[in-house]
């Protein structure tokens, strides 16, 4: 039975700690010494004349490459480059935004270190950590959005790893429309005051971006700026006020995420989630989004439907952009629905994002399909209990106890036993292979397999605490039956060589 409880206030989580702190520098016709002639030097050197720096060089003899960058330099894009042919010494750091070397051993190390913070510059002596005041990461430019990359010198190969895969996230395209979001800014924020209908138009912006693999043709700004014209002037006709998104978080591993369930969250100005949405996923929101856990859960305290309904539509018309978060797929065993109907009553303009269900989860994390031409031509989902607690009454288990179909029971830890009594009743062999899972796609995860007839000793193994999946079905010992058979063949394919 439903409990009155008010929706918890979760504070947006604290930082957890950082091994060092992602800082952007500004270097534009800044002094910065580099000591040292060889091709690591160059990379660095390389990187601050990209940020426009006046580098200069210290070094007796420059590799081949050096040479050719600092050849190079009067036609660089920004900085700046000055060779200077002899060996560094403390006096050269003096008035410099930055001093970087690459030392042969750590005596000449230490000395440029004690040197530079003697002069109070911010050191870095390549591949010597020891000696690093800062550490530069792996970068993706696409300039003037610039994402670095750092795993604290621990792992070198996982960060640029990641550098790859951000590189395939982010068109090409994304150093044009971040140009023209530059150009806009200023003229943007006159027009929108800060608040809901400036969120509107940028995140309008960044659906333009990143929905366009090419850069923004001429005349795209002005049609920007009419459309800030527009939300300006009819704020009450356009998407600038409250709205609720009901958003599938999946069964917990935060990479299950759709991108599109990421911007919403990314979005959203208040969060109301569920008890079983995984922290990983809650760790994706909108950092200064309030977050609100309106858990309901069975046999414990929980917040009664008719409040969160409130809730929303209370948030919703004060202009907030709500984000119902729930667990797996909003539209499976979610009441969304019920929310739904709620929200239309009140005219709050409402959306839905899907989810992985778990059962879905389940059948991916097994290895095993749901459907089998051979076993299994349908899939069934039922809800494990009814609100009182036991079995839904109004379930037909004849029809439920059909050998060509895959049932999967949601929320059936407690009556496990009861279901399998059922079935069994109505025909459903008790050798019929059974799943139990709980915790489906967490590090918690727990799989029992089985038969019918055993199912309730899986149960009592899996445990009743944490959510549970049963699916029941011939579908799901295909796989293994395919492996024995092929364990068979290969073994006969064997027998017959060796004969």
């Amino acid at each position: 039975m439903d409990v009155l409880q008010p929706p918890r206030n979760d504070n947006p989580a604290r930082l957890e700690p950082l091994a060092k702190l992602p800082v952007f520098w500004a270097l534009e016709g800044k002094r910065v010494v580099v000591a040292g002639g060889s091709d690591a030097a160059a990379w660095k050197a390389e990187l601050l004349a990209a940020c426009g720096a006046e580098v200069h060089v210290y070094a007796e003899r420059l590799s081949d490459t050096f040479e050719k960058l600092v050849l190079r330099g009067a036609e660089h894009p920004r900085g700046s480059f000055a060779h200077h042919p002899q060996a560094w010494d403390a006096s050269i750091v003096a008035g410099s935004a930055i001093a970087i070397a690459d030392c042969g051993d750590d005596g000449e190390a230490r000395a440029f270190f004690d040197a530079a913070h003697a002069a109070g510059v911010p050191v870095n002596v390549i591949d010597r950590p020891a000696f690093c005041q800062f550490q530069f990461g792996s970068i993706v430019n696409r300039s003037p959005v610039v994402v670095a990359i750092s795993t604290d010198g621990a792992a070198p190969i996982l960060a640029q790893a990641i550098r790859r895969r951000i590189e395939t996230l982010l068109p090409r395209a994304l150093k044009g429309w971040a140009e023209l979001a530059q150009s806009l800014r200023e003229t943007i924020n006159e027009r929108l005051v800060p608040g809901p209908l400036r969120r509107v138009f940028w995140e309008g912006f960044v659906d333009r971006a990143f929905s366009s693999s090419d850069t923004p043709e001429e005349g795209v700004g002005g049609l920007l700026l009419k459309e800030a014209e527009r939300l300006r002037e009819a704020p009450a006709h356009s998407s600038g006020g409250g709205r609720v998104t009901l958003v599938g978080a999946g069964p917990g591993d935060a990479e299950l995420l759709t991108l599109k369930a990421v911007r919403a969250l990314q979005a959203a100005d208040v969060i109301l989630f569920d008890d079983l949405v995984s922290s990983e996923v809650l760790e994706l929101a909108r950092r200064e989004a309030k977050r609100m856990l309106v858990g309901k859960r069975g046999g414990r305290t929980s917040c009664r439907q008719e409040d969160i309904n409130e809730t929303m539509v209370k948030l919703a018309k004060a202009g907030k952009r709500v984000v119902r978060l729930k667990s797996g797929d909003p539209m499976i065993f979610g009441r969304a629905g019920e929310e739904i109907a709620h929200l239309d009553r009140e005219n709050i303009p409402v959306d839905v994002i899907p989810g992985i269900t778990a059962a879905s989860a389940m059948a991916s994390r097994l290895g095993i399909s749901l459907t089998h031409r051979d076993h299994a031509q349908s899939v069934r989902f039922i809800t494990g209990h009814s609100r009182y607690g036991g079995l839904p009454t109004d379930v037909n288990w004849a029809t439920v106890a059909d050998q060509q179909t895959t049932t999967v029971f949601y929320m059936g830890g407690r009556t496990a036993p009861a279901i399998a009594g059922k079935l069994i009743a109505e025909g459903l062999p008790p050798a019929t292979p059974a799943v139990i899972v709980s915790d489906v796609s967490r590090t918690t995860e727990r799989a029992w397999r089985g038969s019918l007839a055993t199912l309730s000793d899986g149960i009592v193994q899996i445990g009743y605490d944490n959510p549970v999946l049963i699916a029941v079905g011939s579908a799901l010992a295909a796989r293994r039956s395919e492996q024995d058979d092929n364990d068979l063949t290969q073994i006969a394919i064997a027998f017959e060589r060796a004969g």
